[in-house]
């Protein structure tokens, strides 16, 4: 006989193992943070690949570790007499993100612009070709004049509607 209720015991189990898991130390692996040749940012636990100028090296591990390699004095690029201060390659790094997102929020409010008047005209084109087959049908069209009497397009009045119908069309049926 348990002397622990059936749920609380599935209650308290997993708590249990959480609570372990997350008092285990976990291991702080080294970043390396670098930008390549194309421009791309490179994180890995490894350091960048020789060659790589230092002004490219954005963040270097706080500790070294047995993984890391030591380059010799005669890989390593010579450092810029003038080079910036970490707090100005910081900023620079903050205002080229800001600007890069600032231009994706812009190209984003372009595409959906475009794609809501890309809307706009299907369904125009959709409507005047609809009123041209009804035009061309030869059905009797009536509409409200500025009166707001009722009246019949006659020949004259149909063949306007026609021409402004294929107006219509040829602008946003492309």
């Amino acid at each position: 006989m348990s002397l622990l209720h059936p749920i609380s015991s599935r209650v308290v189990l997993p708590l249990l193992a959480a609570l372990l898991v997350h008092s285990l130390p976990a291991q702080a692996v080294p970043q390396w943070k670098w930008r390549d040749a194309n421009g791309s940012i490179q994180y890995s636990d490894r350091p960048p690949p020789p060659g790589t100028p230092e002004s490219a090296i954005l963040a270097r591990p706080a500790v070294p570790t047995s993984r890391t390699v030591v380059r010799p004095p005669e890989a390593a690029a010579p450092a810029a007499p003038s080079a910036p201060a970490p707090a100005v390659k910081a900023a620079e790094n903050e205002l080229d993100a800001k600007k890069r997102k600032a231009e994706e929020e812009k190209k984003a409010l372009q595409k959906a612009e475009e794609e809501k008047q890309a809307r706009v005209r299907a369904e125009n084109c959709q409507r005047a070709q609809a009123y041209m087959k009804s035009l061309q049908d030869g059905m009797r069209i009536a509409r409200v004049n500025a009166a707001g009497e009722r009246e019949i397009l006659d020949d004259a009045g149909r063949a306007e509607e026609t021409r402004r119908t294929q107006e219509v069309i040829a602008a946003n049926c492309r």
